[in-house]
């Protein structure tokens, strides 16, 4: 049995699209992946510590994470925001910092419960 020609097919997208489908990857593909990544754990975060008991600060971390989200999504190109890009840019951007301020907002007005 021979060698297959490895030049063989090279026009043809099917067999160009198979031998790209072995190269190896890098994760996350894009810069916007990575930071994506890095707001998905301090999101996390947030909410261990609202489960731990500090709940005010919890939230107010998670705004922050928010508002991080909403300014590296304004900045970063399309092709580089990875999952932060959602929707169109502006709507992205409204939606993330509206959230954002509210919660923020929301951790610093609600008053101190007894008990």
């Amino acid at each position: 049995m021979t060698e297959p020609d490895p030049t063989e097919g090279a026009g043809d997208p099917e067999v160009v699209g198979a031998s790209q489908a072995w190269q190896p990857r890098r994760y996350p593909s894009t810069v916007g992946g990575g930071f994506y990544l890095a707001i998905l754990l301090t999101a996390s975060t947030a909410i261990g510590i609202v489960v731990s008991g500090d709940w005010r600060l919890g939230v107010r971390v998670l705004a922050a994470a928010l508002a991080a989200a909403a300014v590296l999504r304004l900045v970063l190109p399309r092709r580089d925001a990875g999952m932060l890009a959602v929707r169109h840019r502006v709507l992205d951007v409204l939606i993330l910092a509206g959230v954002a301020v509210a919660l923020y907002w929301l951790a610093g007005s609600i008053p101190d419960q007894p008990g």
